[in-house]
């Protein structure tokens, strides 16, 4: 058995603003720059820099969709990316990031999802000069155009531009200098080189790169799909191992009491006259159950990773949803569904005479993949036994394509 090594070097990929400047309808990251968003186009630079682990910081309920892109962007270092919820500001998200980071790593870089465009060779440059120097060190453009200082609409003086630079991103650390520099900080600070300066430690430059502008406002956006367009994203083969790849074993199970209050749904199916099960969507424990174990199998999270009560779309939602949105992140991920099965644990309704009826209706919205399910109850033990609630175990088989 092959064992990767843990890597010395670890990129936090800060992905959870709002993107308020934007104004493009949701979280900056996951906005499209072609048919592929922001963070995946970032992570294409940071996976074509030398090998790291990836923190993924992702906005609350879109973590899912952060694991989802990290498996597009690279079929070999799939399992060295982890995903975390993001906070409130940028430092608290960075700092998210930074507890997440594995235990061997001595370097740590910081990096903007908004600056979607940078190279993998700027990463690789702010690395080289941690190693020369011990210090800080961030990738600069020189400034070019004429920068005046103003007072209202008065201009006062001139600015010497020889003296000054844009920063950008990664911004590269040694892992003990950016902790003990986050651990003392009490101020909120523009970037991550200001805040480990103002605890007494120095910066030094690198060159950085004009691809690596932020996208911040809707002339930035038109300008990265401008560049884009005659250099798309080839199609890449997902990977969560290296190939080639075996078949895949999930298990997942899902309980949910009754609540008496509207129609049950279990298995894709509408029970009439039996009491609903309660849930953020339909309580259905059996599609939840399934859910949960492709996502397993495929290593993409759980259920409340990609269908949380943070989506409200998912309110009231019936199996059809959940399983036909599971099967196409399993498609886009590099899996195809080899089978199914699910045993429902429950004193009502009665499976019997309705089973066929619910394997075909599950297995129709996974695109046909083949589900068998079975009924059983638990001699009166449980909470089953007692008639409050059902409970369903599933198993999955996933193959790659």
């Amino acid at each position: 058995m092959n064992i990767t090594p843990s890597p010395r070097v670890a990129i936090i990929v800060v992905a959870a603003g709002s993107g308020t400047r934007l104004d493009a309808g949701g979280p900056k990251a996951f906005v499209g720059i072609d048919e592929h968003t922001m963070l995946r186009h970032a992570l294409r630079g940071v996976f074509s820099a030398a090998s790291a682990q990836v923190v993924i910081v992702a906005p609350s309920g879109r973590e899912g969709e952060a694991l989802t892109d990290a498996a597009e962007a690279s079929a070999e270092r799939h399992d060295m990316v982890t995903v975390v919820t993001g906070g409130v500001t940028r430092q608290a998200s960075v700092a998210a990031g930074l507890a997440a980071v594995w235990p061997a790593v001595e370097i740590v870089l910081v990096h903007d999802a908004a600056r979607a465009l940078t190279p993998g060779s700027v990463f690789d440059r702010v690395v080289d000069a941690i190693d020369r120097t011990g210090w800080g060190v961030i990738p600069v453009l020189p400034v070019i155009d004429t920068i005046k200082r103003v007072d209202g609409a008065r201009v006062t003086g001139v600015v010497d531009r020889s003296e000054l630079a844009a920063a950008q991103t990664p911004q590269g650390f040694r892992r003990d200098v950016l902790e003990t520099s986050y651990a003392v900080a009490t101020t909120e600070y523009t970037d991550d080189a200001a805040l480990v300066a103002a605890a007494g430690h120095q910066i030094a430059s690198v060159e950085g790169d004009p691809l690596a502008f932020k996208i911040t406002t809707p002339a930035d956006l038109e300008r990265a799909r401008t560049l884009v367009a005659p250099h798309p994203i080839a199609p890449v083969r997902s990977s969560l191992d290296r190939s080639p790849r075996a078949p895949r074993v999930g298990v997942g199970t899902d309980v949910h009491g009754f609540s008496g209050e509207g129609t049950l749904w279990l298995a894709g199916l509408e029970w009439e006259g039996e009491p609903a099960l309660a849930g953020h969507s339909d309580g259905d424990a059996v599609a939840h159950a399934i859910v949960d174990a492709l996502l397993s199998a495929a290593g993409l999270g759980d259920i409340g990773t990609h269908f949380g009560t943070a989506q409200p779309e998912y309110a009231g939602a019936h199996a059809d949803a959940f399983l036909a949105r599971t099967a196409a992140l399993l498609g886009e991920a590099g899996w195809a569904i080899g089978n199914v099965a699910v045993q429902v644990q429950a004193s009502r309704p009665r499976f019997a005479a309705r089973r066929a009826e619910a394997e075909a209706r599950l297995s129709a919205a996974l695109g046909g993949a083949a589900v068998s399910v079975s009924a059983t109850t638990t001699d009166g033990l449980g909470f089953v036994g007692a008639g409050e609630g059902v409970q369903a175990f599933a198993v999955a088989l996933l193959v790659p394509v």
